[in-house]
């Protein structure tokens, strides 16, 4: 069972080459499949994208199959993470007009090459921020945002540990583990 996933940007845009694409690849390939399509999807959301990784994540599928890559994510890093983790699961990733399969050896081969770049480049990017950071206090520039009035006066603490536990929970719960919110209240970062 495969999912197949196709986006357009606005409701004025149609899915339909990209799903006669995947659909003709399933039927070729004699899969079952289930097609998801997202429509109007903004920058942050973009909730059947959702779905359909929470469905592999529980092991519904075992594959996800896009027409291109720039359909199923807006960065590199994006693409690098959500494809990692399902590597991780033993979900495959096919994308049709870049020819990547990484469920072949040579396609996690290319996975894992591209990985490498984009590490690459996190690090030239780290290397760069502190080295600025490092000239800029030389210079007597003080780090971090300018005072505001809200310096003044001193900040409320309650609620913080309650918040904090929350977005630690909802990040188990999206990777499928559902514990309740007092095991995060005792353990802290």
């Amino acid at each position: 069972m495969v999912a197949l996933y196709s986006r357009v940007s606005t409701d004025k845009q149609t899915n339909v080459n990209q799903q006669l694409r995947l659909v003709e690849y399933a039927k070729q390939k004699g899969l079952e499949y289930n097609l998801f399509e997202e429509v109007e999807s903004s920058r942050k959301s973009r909730p059947v994208k959702q779905m359909m990784l929470q469905k592999a994540r529980a092991g519904e599928y075992d594959a996800i199959v896009v027409y291109k890559l720039d359909r199923f994510a807006r960065s590199s890093t994006e693409l690098l993470l959500d494809v990692a983790e399902l590597v991780k699961k033993n979900v495959g990733f096919i994308s049709l007009s870049e020819n990547l399969d990484f469920t072949t050896a040579a396609g996690k081969l290319q996975f894992q090459i591209l990985a490498a770049f984009a590490e690459f480049e996190r690090e030239i990017i780290r290397e760069r921020t502190i080295e600025g950071l490092r000239r800029s206090k030389e210079q007597g520039v003080k780090a971090g945002r300018p005072l505001g009035s809200k310096d003044k006066r001193p900040r409320r603490k309650s609620g913080y540990i309650l918040k904090e536990a929350r977005k630690r929970q909802d990040v188990d719960q999206e990777n499928g583990s559902f514990k309740p919110i007092e095991n995060y209240l005792d353990s802290r970062p």
